[in-house]
Order: C-alpha cells, then sequence, then structure tokens
C-alpha cells in the first residue's frame, strides 16, 4: 500500500524497490498491478494451494470404510494405523497418500486418535470379581 502511494505521487519501480529493498521486477509488478487495477489490485489474496487428491465428497464413503473396521478391509486386527488408512484409501479411490497427510485428513474430517483398550473384549468382569474374592485371598495367605 506504502508503494501506491509512491506510485501516485510518481515515484517509478526502480526507486520504490530501493526503498522498500526488493528487486525492481517486484516493484514493477506492484506497478503495473496498481497502474491495472489500482490499490484494489495490491491487496494479498490468499493462495488457492493445490486441488486436494481426496475431494470432501468422497469424505463421507472414506467414513463409511472405515467404520466397517479394518478386519472388513483384509487386516488381520480390529486396529486401525495410519498406514492401513492410506492403504484402504489407495485401494478404493486410486490416491496414494503418505501417512502424514492421513492424520490431517482424518483431524478435518472430525476424528480423532485413540488408544486402543489393553483388556480382551472376552474378559468377564464377574468371574475375575468371583475369582478375586474367592481365590485371591487363599493364595495371598500362601505367600
Amino acid at each position: 500500500m506504502l508503494a501506491a502511494e509512491l506510485f501516485e505521487q510518481g515515484i517509478r519501480p526502480a526507486e520504490v524497490a530501493r526503498r522498500f529493498d526488493v528487486t525492481v521486477g517486484a516493484a514493477s509488478h506492484w506497478f503495473k498491478s496498481w497502474r491495472e487495477g489500482g490499490i484494489e489490485a495490491l491487496h494479498s489474496k490468499p493462495h488457492p494451494g493445490s486441488k486436494p487428491k481426496l475431494p470432501r465428497r468422497q469424505w463421507d464413503a472414506l467414513a463409511r470404510l472405515l467404520l466397517e473396521g479394518p478386519r472388513a478391509h483384509g487386516f488381520p486386527t480390529e486396529l486401525w494405523t495410519l498406514r492401513r488408512v492410506a492403504d484402504v484409501i489407495e485401494r478404493r479411490f486410486g490416491v496414494r497418500y503418505d501417512i502424514s497427510q492421513v492424520s490431517r485428513i482424518l483431524r478435518a474430517m472430525g476424528w480423532s486418535r485413540q488408544k486402543p483398550a489393553r483388556q480382551a473384549r472376552e474378559r468377564d468382569e464377574e468371574q475375575i470379581e468371583a475369582w478375586r474374592k474367592e481365590h485371591w485371598p487363599r493364595i495371598k495367605k500362601g505367600l
């Protein structure tokens, strides 16, 4: 914006470049933009970034696949890892991602990291409590 004020005063791009310690090419680009579109043309514009490989419209489909569980996709356990998710994305959508990107996608989808419980699903709390009451005191006395 300061460069635009100088251009309005008739200062040439080479002098603007010297004053702002930028290249003459950069100042010339500013000058051209200012001359063609006024001060509005000098406002910064967000960079759109690259087009995502897996569009948001496919995120719902990915979520449904993940909810089926890892075993439904040929993995030996019910534990999702970033590598496994990346494999499912590649197999189902033909898109290859590094696991760091998979992590970002899952966070953007509202998914969070989960630490698996360290207990067996088959664990029977009633049987465990009965054993503790019946057998543990006897075993403890013998120690």
